[in-house]
């Protein structure tokens, strides 16, 4: 091929858009679903993004959320490309320099809250301490708890925190293995309505809102498939309004729950509103000052400059 028909080559596809950055849209786009977050459930049911995407021949691929540290594992790990977490999990991610953003809120939940046993014997916060309390670190129930010591003038320091998953962490309160639990829904309904446990604390403005995570490096490559996927998310969202029944019946289904006990947890779970923005920034900086006091996240981090970077409104500023 000679210069001039190289020329030619390199200007017809410049005028076609050709890039060198890859291909135009991905082959599969992959998300989890998880019982904190029934908005994916919904979504998951309905098969409103494999809708939309089957004309592009583009797949969708599910996998399992237990918690917000599992879900950003599987961010980092490129096993997924959104995940579901609550707002303060992602900061802890960010602080510690995973390439997320925060472009969607799917709930804003009070599903957590600290849990103790009817007969504990506990009445307040401060009898915490010197107890076993139960607690998956990096997620929304292990912030809350820390923010709740720090309310009495406690640390984590004051009490023995015991690392567990948020379903064994139910299990040891109803052993009575510990003597809390930092509890997350529907696990925590559960064990109010099964075991008569009973929620010690509670502050709703404390849980930092149900954020959808993307990877910074699909948001980069495929932004016209993050609003895709916003796009199935409000639709599902929106069926989620219009048919509470079948939202309850697709949260009792994935975690094998009660009637009551799934309506226990809709009760307290809002999903009027998806935008993000100044309301999250506000709730994930006031966390993130706690985080930071407990050493959490890196003592020299700008949790006002991190949550900036993680926050991103444009995209859902375009639907």
């Amino acid at each position: 091929m000679n210069a001039h028909h190289k020329w030619l080559l390199v200007l017809s596809c410049w005028l076609a858009g050709c890039t060198n950055s890859g291909p135009s849209k991905p082959a599969v786009i992959r998300l989890d679903y998880a019982t904190y977050n029934p908005v994916s459930l919904v979504l998951k049911d309905k098969g409103y993004l494999e809708q939309a995407l089957a004309p592009e021949g583009i797949g969708v691929e599910w996998v399992k959320s237990v918690g917000s540290n599992k879900a950003l594992e599987l961010l980092n790990s490129n096993s997924a490309d959104f995940a579901s977490t609550a707002g303060a999990a992602a900061l802890i991610a960010k602080a510690n320099k995973s390439p997320i953003r925060a472009v969607y809120v799917y709930s804003k939940p009070e599903w957590t809250a600290v849990v103790t046993r009817a007969d504990s014997g506990i009445s307040a916060l401060g009898d915490l301490e010197g107890k076993k309390v139960a607690v998956t670190r990096g997620t929304d129930p292990f912030v809350f708890l820390l923010r709740a010591l720090d309310s009495v003038g406690l640390t984590e320091a004051d009490v023995e925190l015991v690392p567990l998953q948020h379903s064994d962490g139910k299990l040891a309160l109803e052993r009575g293995d510990v003597q809390a639990w930092a509890g997350l829904d529907p696990l925590m309904a559960s064990a109010e309505l099964g075991s008569q446990a009973r929620l010690l604390f509670r502050n709703a403005d404390w849980n930092t809102y149900g954020v959808l995570d993307v990877r910074e490096e699909f948001a980069k490559n495929y932004p016209d498939y993050v609003l895709h996927v916003l796009k199935a998310y409000e639709r599902a969202r929106s069926e989620a309004l219009a048919n509470p029944a079948a939202l309850s019946a697709a949260l009792e289904r994935e975690a094998n729950l009660s009637p009551e006990v799934a309506r226990r947890v809709l009760e307290r779970t809002d999903l009027t509103s998806a935008s993000i923005g100044e309301r999250q920034t506000s709730a994930i900086t006031a966390a993130g000052s706690v985080l930071k006091k407990s050493g959490v996240i890196p003592a020299d981090s700008d949790v006002n400059a991190v949550t900036a970077q993680l926050i991103d409104p444009s995209f859902q500023a375009k639907l």
